[in-house]
């Protein structure tokens, strides 16, 4: 199982970020990413910045949301959905897609849905509920 630490998985966003605006050949995965930076330009500049940017901190006092585990959490989501796993979550996603009409939009619902799911196993020290995480997709909004 791919587990990176912290500056790894900012250094692979970063890097995949790179190779698509120097077009170099990149991997499916990397591929990914790139795809899904270019739908956050508001993160380009972050991306582009160096290892300075990289190493900073985000925290819920500073008032911002972290962008690289935004990144991060778009990057789970489409594995996810890649496989179907949890079972349904496609059904779901592309159910709110279709409700959305915003692939884009629909994603950060999931995302949502996968913040609150996170924090709950993590409060309650309990596996992630896959069934309690495609439910909240589906109702969503």
């Amino acid at each position: 199982m791919f587990n990176p630490s912290r500056d790894q998985a900012r250094r692979f966003l970063a890097e995949a970020w790179k190779k698509r605006r120097d077009k170099l050949p990149a991997s499916p995965l990397e591929m990914i990413a790139a795809d899904i930076v270019a739908m956050h330009p508001e993160y380009h500049v972050l991306l582009e910045a160096g290892e300075a940017a990289l190493a900073r901190e985000w925290t819920p006092e500073d008032g911002e949301a972290n962008p690289f585990l935004h990144l991060s959490l778009h990057l789970a989501i489409e594995e996810q959905l890649s496989i179907d796993q949890p079972p349904g979550i496609r059904a779901a996603f592309d159910r709110r897609v279709a409700r959305r009409g915003d692939r884009h939009a629909a994603l950060h619902d999931a995302l949502e849905c996968l913040g609150e799911t996170l924090w709950r196993a993590q409060h309650e020290r309990r596996p992630l509920d896959g069934l309690a995480y495609v439910e909240c997709i589906r109702r969503r909004g």
